[in-house]
């Protein structure tokens, strides 16, 4: 290890041991290094209705965990969300098991995709679509500064937003008829992005730029089927991330289940190498968090074995790998997850440098933050 990165290790372990009295085990082990790559959803409104959850925070070191306000494999209404009250015991209850602060996530975007709904007490949020015909810059500042502040409130560090992505088709069933796109043209979408991103800052909220590299065109939903965007992308669907990172941005961006064969004639975005390592990281530049979609999204899961997704997609630069639960819900997945890794490491397919340069990121970027254990 380099001398420069060997003192940036030693400065963060300082700093975790200065923010936490006491360790279950050494908190930079293989186990815990591998543990904070993975973000997982559950069931539960608390955690006493989530052993599982409190069993991956506590013994696998998990890194974070997604909220979601509907069950879909049980078409019920019951997840994790019913109040405001409700919501701020279940994050508190959460952080306080776990030895590293949790990336505690949730897609709260506005209008249709928001998890944290009126009916359940909270606040009207517009959606990207309508703050981008708007195209007022205090307006947008405004709508992002009161999502910002009601996740602070319920002690939820990282929103899974704003969307990059371009509204070049308006049938897309994923995007453009969800309202999620702020504009087809690129510069409207980048400096709303950094609107948002900004308010989110200011109250120390991390923002998550999705989804890489552009599903503003596709025809398909990720979450239900394979989906080809070959034909449909174009370059300017880069301009929005090329934009912030230029500006400066280092926080997080999510990868799309996309295929692009104008990019990688073999895998889709989220375990293709030539996307995530060449383009984004590479050719733009990016040097924060790169999170997954949801793994369990039957793009991924119909297509590949679980253990052959996970080792593509870190070894294509992926840091954070989400498994929300919500497509399918299996409350084993982390630890099978978290065994594949260590297979993969212990037959040295994945390296342990590999593990190093996102345990480095995951933890530069939480220490950044210097996220709510309250």
């Amino acid at each position: 290890m380099k001398t420069g990165a060997l003192l940036s290790s030693i400065v963060l372990l300082i700093l975790w041991l200065l923010a936490v009295p006491c360790y279950a085990a050494e908190p930079e082990s293989l186990s815990f290094k591998i543990g904070q790559m993975l973000m997982i959803g559950f069931r539960g409104s608390s955690v006493a209705e989530a052993p599982e959850i409190a069993e991956d925070i506590a013994e696998r070191h998990i890194g974070g965990v997604v909220l979601f306000d509907y069950d879909v494999p049980s078409k019920s209404p019951s997840r994790n969300i019913s109040s405001p009250e409700q919501l701020s015991q279940l994050t508190q209850e959460l952080q306080k098991l776990s030895a590293i602060p949790l990336f505690i996530a949730i897609d709260q975007e506005g209008g249709k995709v928001s998890r944290l709904k009126p009916a359940r007490g909270f606040p009207v949020s517009m959606s990207a679509e309508h703050l981008g015909l708007l195209n007022n810059p205090d307006s947008t500042s405004a709508a992002a500064g009161e999502t910002a502040r009601t996740l602070k409130a319920m002690h939820i560090g990282m929103n899974l937003a704003p969307v990059a992505d371009l509204n070049t088709n308006p049938d897309n069933p994923v995007i453009g008829k969800l309202q999620r796109s702020f504009s087809s043209d690129p510069a409207v979408v980048s400096r709303h992005i950094k609107l948002v991103c900004n308010a989110y800052r200011d109250e120390g909220i991390i923002p998550t730029l999705k989804h890489f590299p552009g599903h503003g065109s596709s025809t398909t939903d990720t979450h239900l089927d394979f989906t080809d965007i070959t034909a449909s992308w174009s370059e300017k669907e880069l301009e929005p991330y090329r934009y912030m990172i230029a500006s400066g941005y280092r926080d997080a961006i999510m990868t799309a289940h996309v295929f692009n064969g104008k990019i990688d004639s073999l895998y889709p975005a989220t375990l293709s190498k030539a996307t995530i390592d060449r383009l984004l990281r590479e050719k733009l530049g990016f040097k924060g968090v790169i999170i997954s979609d949801d793994m369990q999204m039957r793009s991924i899961a119909d297509h590949y074995g679980l253990e052959t997704a996970i080792e593509l997609a870190i070894d294509a630069g992926v840091d954070l790998l989400i498994f929300g639960n919500n497509t399918v819900y299996d409350p084993a997945i982390a630890s099978k997850a978290t065994n594949i890794i260590h297979s993969l490491v212990a037959r040295k397919i994945i390296t342990p440098e590999r593990i190093d340069l996102s345990w480095h990121r995951i933890m530069k970027l939480k220490q950044q933050y210097q996220l709510d254990r309250s």
